[in-house]
């Protein structure tokens, strides 16, 4: 391979095995910055910075609540279109708390809907079927809104996570809300654990919960 004239060698795959990328920031194209950070506000979201350089240059990024991953946007951050970004997804554990939270805020949402092959939502409003997913499936639910400038945006309902996907010795929640849902699962679930028993209280109780959540957050066989 060639880069300028001179030949670059592809570095092996041992030397980058280990090394931890994680997604922290991703960059909107708006065309009214002051209009996008009242948006943004307007939802919640912590202000992280505004700062402002030489030549109009400007930056401002919000994190949404439990989010490891922040937005940023401003004057001179990006050539893009506005409004051009599509298909950012925050990930809730009740996707109907979450669209009744967003509309009370004022931002306009569809309703919450699932897909029509029921895997993954089509681009666009293709294939949308009104309400959650009928077996209330993990990773098939959803709800969309846009900011100003037209950045499309998906809450995902995600309760049972995908082998692998979670370490679980970085158990955590990113709110009270998601903690309850949490614990409102196991214990509907608990619920027909005990039936299994003949009906007897079931003293590991809290032992069993805490394995059920940490089995079900990492995407481990839930306890029968």
């Amino acid at each position: 391979m060639e880069i300028e004239g001179r030949s670059a060698r592809i570095a092996p795959q041992h030397a980058i095995d280990g090394i931890d990328m994680s997604l922290e920031v991703v960059v909107l194209p708006v065309s009214d910055v002051d209009r996008a950070k009242d948006f943004y506000a307007s939802l919640g979201w912590r202000l992280d910075a505004d700062v402002s350089g030489s030549n109009g240059f400007r930056v401002v990024q919000f994190t949404p609540p439990g989010s490891s991953c922040s937005i940023i946007f401003g004057s001179g951050v990006t050539s893009a279109e506005p409004g051009s970004v599509q298909g950012l997804h925050l990930i809730v554990s009740d996707i109907e708390i979450a669209q009744a939270a967003l509309a009370s805020r004022g931002a306009e949402t569809s309703g919450v809907f699932h897909d029509v092959a029921g895997v993954f939502h089509h681009q666009e409003r293709q294939g949308r079927i009104a309400g959650p997913h009928p077996e209330r499936a993990s990773y098939s639910s959803f709800a969309s809104f846009s900011d100003p400038d037209g950045n499309g945006w998906v809450f995902q309902e995600v309760t049972t996570r995908l082998p692998g996907r979670i370490d679980v010795s970085g158990l955590g929640f990113g709110s009270p809300i998601d903690l309850a849902a949490a614990l409102r699962r196991a214990a509907a679930a608990h619920g027909e654990h005990e039936k299994r028993m003949g009906g007897r209280h079931d003293e590991s109780w809290p032992e069993w919960y805490a394995e059920y959540i940490a089995a079900e957050h990492a995407g481990r066989p839930l306890p029968s």
